[in-house]
């Protein structure tokens, strides 16, 4: 199976991108995203063997409990770069916090044989995929035209485990596992003299 670990935008995040791309998108023809298909990625781990999955996710498990993190939706741009684009995104930003997220799950993963990667960790969120060359003047021009490009804020509490599926409309991201920041806080006792 096709895995890969990433996390949510909250709903009304999600909401801010769909009015973007319903003015974007019939100004290039491109793979657009669904917007329930936004995700920011993690960690791309790529094919897995279904039998080690308990292993993946105990090394998931193990990872550092930490404060959630606050991320801010905004600012939109292309990758690799402008003049030969492969993706166009909107950035995802968490300061350090998200970066050391993504360090330590890179170290959980890598005696599992999981390689880390060499390119430094850029939190975005995917709009679109250019497969082919594409006219991309009249996008530009649209996103010149935005009056602001700031989609507003969300709360990281918790990351989960992907799997990947081709489909016909596009991959299909199914939910594995859940892994919350933060350790759940346990429930007080009762005391003998509170019961009576």
């Amino acid at each position: 199976m096709r895995l890969f670990i990433g996390l949510d935008p909250l709903e009304d995040v999600r909401e801010r991108l769909e009015r973007l791309l319903v003015h974007l998108r019939a100004c290039a023809h491109l793979k657009w995203s669904a917007v329930y298909n936004l995700h920011v990625t993690l960690k791309f781990i790529g094919e897995w063997p279904d039998d080690k999955l308990p292993q993946l996710e105990a090394a998931l498990r193990a990872i550092a409990r930490r404060e959630p993190i606050t991320a801010d939706v905004k600012g939109l741009g292309w990758y690799p770069n402008p003049h030969h684009p492969r993706v166009f995104w909107v950035g995802v930003h968490a300061g350090d916090t998200l970066a050391a997220l993504v360090k330590d799950i890179e170290g959980a993963l890598g005696p599992l044989g999981i390689p880390s990667e060499d390119r430094p960790f850029n939190a975005h969120l995917t709009l679109a995929r250019i497969k082919e060359p594409a006219p991309l003047q009249a996008l530009r021009n649209a996103i010149a035209q935005l009056e602001s490009v700031d989609y507003g804020s969300f709360v990281l509490d918790r990351f989960y485990l992907y799997r990947s599926q081709p489909g016909s409309a596009g991959s299909i991201y199914t939910k594995l596992s859940e892994y919350p920041l933060q350790a759940p806080v346990p429930a007080p006792l009762q005391s003998p003299l509170q019961s009576q």
